[in-house]
This record gives C-alpha cells, structure tokens and sequence, in this order.
C-alpha cells in the first residue's frame, strides 16, 4: 500500500477524523479505550501546548537521506533498498507532553523519519530509543497515563497509584526496568533507536519476513552519568545536534533482526533473543538540523502506520493503536493554529 504525500491540513483533518470515528467504534465493539481517551489522559498529565503535538512535544527537525544495501531488497521490495538515496525529513524529540521538559531527564528519545519515495509514496519510521515498549495493549498505557496525573494538593502523582499501576500491569515492568538502569545520551547522535514493533517484510518474490529494526549511531552510544544528568542545563541536546551537523553528516545505520518460528510479533514489551539473525539493509545520513517552528517536520503527522510498498504491519494492538491515537492529537493542533 503506497501513501502519496498531501499539503491540504483539510483533507488531512478529514482523514483523522474518519480514523478517529473507526476506533472509536472498534473500541465500543470490545469493550476497549479509544484513541480519544488516551489522548486525553495525556493532557490531564502534561497539560496542553495549543498547536503542538501532545506527547514527544519537545523536538528537533532534520533533513537527510537513505541509502539502502542489496541485502535488504533480498527481503524486501520497498524502494528504499534499490540503492538509490532517498530523501529523509526527520524529527527528534523528548517523550511526554511538556515542551520544556529538561533535556538530561529519563524520558524516552524518538527519532521519527518521512521517507520521500520515487513517485510520491512515503514510508514512515517512528522509534524510540528503548528495544520494547511498556505496554502490551492500548489500556495499559491509558492506564499508566491515568497513574501519573498529577495530585491537586502536590502537583505530583500519587505514589500508591504508581505503585498500583504497577504491580497489576506485569507487561510495563521491563521497560520500567530498563530507563531504570540506563541513563539518556549526551547527544541525539550517540543513541540507537528502534522500531519497538515487529514489522512484516515482503520481497519481489512475494516471501514475507518478520523482521524488527534498529538505527545504530556511527557516533557510538553514550550515556550521560549521573553527576552530567543533575548538572547540565535543561536545554542542550538541540545546539549539540545543530553544532555536530555542521562538522558532517550524522550517521546511522539500519539493521534488520530476522525473525523465526514462535518469537513474539504482536507485543512490543518482549525482547527477541539475540541470536537472531542481524542484516545491515543502509544507512540513514542527516545534513541539516533546525528548530521545529516552522521547519518540515513540524506539520508532519508521524503516523508508523505509512508504509510503502514491500513494508506491511503486524496485528500488533499498539501498532495497530497509534495511527488513530496520533489522528486525534493531529487534529487538535491543526485545529489550534
């Protein structure tokens, strides 16, 4: 399935609302919650930026391009790995909904990239910095969302609660277990970031492949240490990526785990063994690093859900959740500006 690219925030708008409608009622269907809850729960966290995304609101835009290695087109037939160099419009950002969350907090990092295929087709790439996800399903993380509101009298979450969520949501612990033990990067340049979902590849032969990615940095991953994280200022890591542009292209190279028989596809929050099979596909370059306001990235509604030709999901439910979720925060802040 190709997406073409469109510039009208109308037809744009029209699209999420239809999304937005369809797991609304898929939600009432299984008794489940609905895209418009969680975004909401997000709000009563954060609050609201009018205009602005509401979670990974703090964010940097990019511009690069992809080149994709023959091994990849031996599993897929996505244009991507002709070896062609295909445009990149990127955006890195900050986890949750606070636009002015410091930099050397724990929060997950996101790298999220629009490829601009031959022909007008996009395929996009929207990942995290941790290898899982700390929700199974779509209530998990409405629940955790409802856990972290902030008490009235203190301004924080409740301790209990936190401690409620946790104890009756096993699938959240090994991503909690993780941020727990690794501190962030110094630099947008010195993280890997994954795809946290497992992803079906299908080659010209029509042979389709479950595979999970990653983009390892050519710079190395660095992490802060803990006297950095209590003393750096709450805004660094825009300048730092500006600042190592300038030197020369950022570097990442895409890397493929292939799957096999019984590893998990449809939950984000189990790890792959690691001795599955790893196949380079490319390397992904950016040249160019801007602020946000006003730049390509900031209308881009990173839907992981837009994928090209020779790139198909899984019926993975977060997956699956995060095109209507990202719909109803993308129509709020068209509507806001």
């Amino acid at each position: 399935m190709s997406h073409k690219p469109d510039q009208s925030p109308l037809l744009h708008g029209l699209l999420a609302a239809l999304l937005v409608g369809a797991a609304v009622n898929a939600a009432a269907a299984d008794n489940t919650v609905a895209p418009d809850q969680v975004v909401g729960a997000i709000e009563k966290v954060f609050g609201v930026t009018k205009g602005e995304r509401r979670n990974h609101t703090k964010g940097t835009c990019a511009e690069g391009e992809f080149v994709g290695l023959p091994a990849g087109a031996q599993y897929s037939g996505s244009a991507l790995f002709t070896g062609k160099p295909v445009p990149v419009v990127a955006r890195f950002s900050l986890g949750g909904g606070n636009p002015k969350a410091p930099d050397a907090g724990k929060s997950p990092r996101g790298m999220a990239l629009e490829f601009r295929m031959p022909g007008g087709a996009l395929q996009h790439m929207t990942m995290l910095n941790v290898p899982i996800f700390g929700a199974s399903i779509p209530r998990t993380f409405f629940e955790q969302m409802q856990a972290l509101q902030p008490d009235p009298k203190t301004g924080k979450p409740d301790p209990e609660k936190l401690k409620a969520f946790a104890a009756s949501h096993p699938d959240s612990r090994a991503l909690g277990q993780f941020l727990a033990s690794h501190n962030p990067p110094p630099s947008y340049a010195n993280s890997a970031y994954f795809g946290i979902h497992t992803f079906k590849f299908t080659n010209a032969k029509g042979e389709t492949t479950p595979v999970r990615w990653r983009f390892v940095p050519a710079d190395g991953e660095k992490q802060l240490s803990n006297a950095e994280m209590q003393s750096l200022p709450a805004n660094f890591l825009e300048q730092r990526l500006i600042e190592r542009a300038t030197q020369g292209p950022v570097r990442w190279d895409m890397w493929v785990a292939v799957g096999q028989p019984g590893d998990p596809v449809d939950d984000p929050t189990k790890a792959w063994p690691e001795d599955r099979k790893q196949v380079q596909v490319g390397t992904l370059s950016i040249t160019k690093v801007m602020n946000q306001k006003g730049a390509a990235c900031e209308p881009i509604n990173f839907d992981p859900m837009v994928m090209a030709d020779g790139i198909s999901p899984t019926n993975d439910p977060i997956l699956r959740f995060r095109s209507p979720a990202y719909a109803v925060s993308f129509g709020k802040r068209m509507s806001e500006q």
